[in-house]
């Protein structure tokens, strides 16, 4: 918590008598002292050194007033603020007032984390160190990101380039990155603009009428639109391939294989949400759980509970609670997947077979094969119908009806497995 109090200092004394009044800024237990264009004379002042003229209390007060706004829109920006950078940042005019989107991007990046919204901190992270890379500093002025600017930048993105980046032990490797497609410009943009939104949420104030950024870039120059998605949905018969393929025990592929197949079991639950399963999150043989991409965004923190089905309950035990011995983060779990998954994809002439074709699958099925309405379906997916959420604020959740789509879709698999043994 940061302070700031006017002071007198008794061995400040000029020439004339007067003193020259400060304001002592205390900030992580360290302090220092911010000059003012205030003197006062020793019938000015009480004994204790304390000001008590009525017109220099009244002045002081104003500008104290004024300085404690800033704290308070500096807000958490503070732990990140050394006492002499705040006071810096205090005494800089309006005029002035430079906003280094660099350094607020870092810190941006560190409340994402620290609310657990690492989906959102590492794209961030990544436009940050682009921009590093693009101006060739570590301090960019957020009137640098222009209307102007962007084009170039756009273009920047397209090409092939090389940088340095530190690796885990703090070392500089050189790295190679092809030119961005439609889509990862679509998505590299989208993530600029999303840290330029934030900076202007953090330093305007519009109902003061505080506007520190005047521009918006993104108003003149339009993001490029993302390229239609290419369905991810597999036949059941491809699904049938995946389910009989012969893997090495303990093998990446197995790993990949049997996580394939509990996601789809489980009604396309997300690699994520199974790697963070606990023996807890098991209660009368339903999983019960949070879906981690939306709990932070609904109301209802995205809770599902799904039947625990004698398909899935083998491959949930025989992986539960040992997915974080093996992995130390969930995105390396994930990029083990996609690896495996590829490999079994050109084994069984499946192309871009990833995990996320398993719940893309799953709904798929569900609706075209199974003729379940897209109203049960998405409940199944976990999914909010954004025309529908004041209705679903009176109706209680029936688990019941993602019982039924589990097991039509299941069964149907089962069945066509048997069909074609039969065959």
């Amino acid at each position: 918590m940061a302070t700031i109090k006017e002071v007198v200092l008794k061995h400040h004394k000029k020439e004339d008598g007067t003193y020259n009044i400060k304001y002592r800024l205390t900030h992580n237990r360290k302090i220092t002292y911010i000059n003012t264009n205030y003197f006062a004379g020793e019938k000015q002042l009480k004994k204790d050194f304390t000001v008590k003229d009525k017109f220099l209390l009244s002045a002081i007060s104003t500008e104290i007033a004024k300085y404690r706004m800033r704290l308070l829109e500096l807000d958490s920006l503070l732990v990140h603020l050394e006492v002499k950078e705040l006071a810096n940042r205090l005494t800089q005019t309006e005029e002035n007032f430079v906003i280094d989107i660099i350094a607020f991007g870092r810190q941006y990046v560190n409340e994402l984390l620290e609310q657990g919204r690492k989906g959102t901190a590492h794209p961030i992270l990544t436009v940050i160190n682009s921009l590093c890379d693009y101006f060739g500093s570590q301090k960019v002025e957020i009137d640098r990101i222009n209307s102007l600017m962007l084009p170039g930048y756009e273009k920047y993105l397209r090409k092939e380039r090389k940088f340095k980046r530190k690796n885990q032990f703090g070392n500089d490797v050189e790295y190679v990155s092809k030119g961005l497609s439609d889509s990862g410009l679509h998505n590299h943009m989208r993530d600029l603009r999303t840290l330029f939104n934030a900076a202007r949420n953090r330093f305007n104030d519009e109902d003061r009428g505080l506007i520190r950024i005047k521009h918006y870039p993104f108003k003149r120059h339009k993001i490029i639109d993302a390229p239609m998605t290419a369905k991810r949905a597999l036949s059941i018969k491809q699904i049938i391939l995946i389910r009989e393929f012969k893997c090495t025990p303990g093998s990446r592929e197995e790993l990949a294989k049997e996580t394939f197949l509990l996601s789809f079991y489980m009604c396309g639950m997300n690699a994520k949400d199974i790697y963070d399963l606990s023996q807890a999150s098991i209660v009368k043989n339903r999983v019960n759980y949070n879906r981690s991409k939306t709990r932070k965004r609904r109301k209802d923190s995205a809770f599902i509970s799904i039947n625990l089905i004698p398909e899935a309950s083998p491959l949930l035990f025989k992986y539960i609670n040992r997915l974080r011995e093996r992995y130390a983060e969930s995105s390396n779990f994930n990029k083990a997947l996609n690896k495996g998954l590829k490999e079994i994809g050109e084994a069984t002439g499946i192309t871009s077979l990833t995990m996320y074709c398993a719940r893309h699958s799953f709904g798929s099925i569900a609706r075209n094969e199974c003729r379940f309405s897209k109203d049960d379906v998405g409940f199944a997916l976990n999914h909010i119908d954004q025309n529908t959420r004041t209705t679903d604020i009176y109706i209680k959740p029936d688990w019941r009806i993602i019982d039924d789509v589990q097991f039509k879709v299941v069964s149907l698999l089962t069945k066509k497995s048997k069909n074609k043994q039969a065959g």
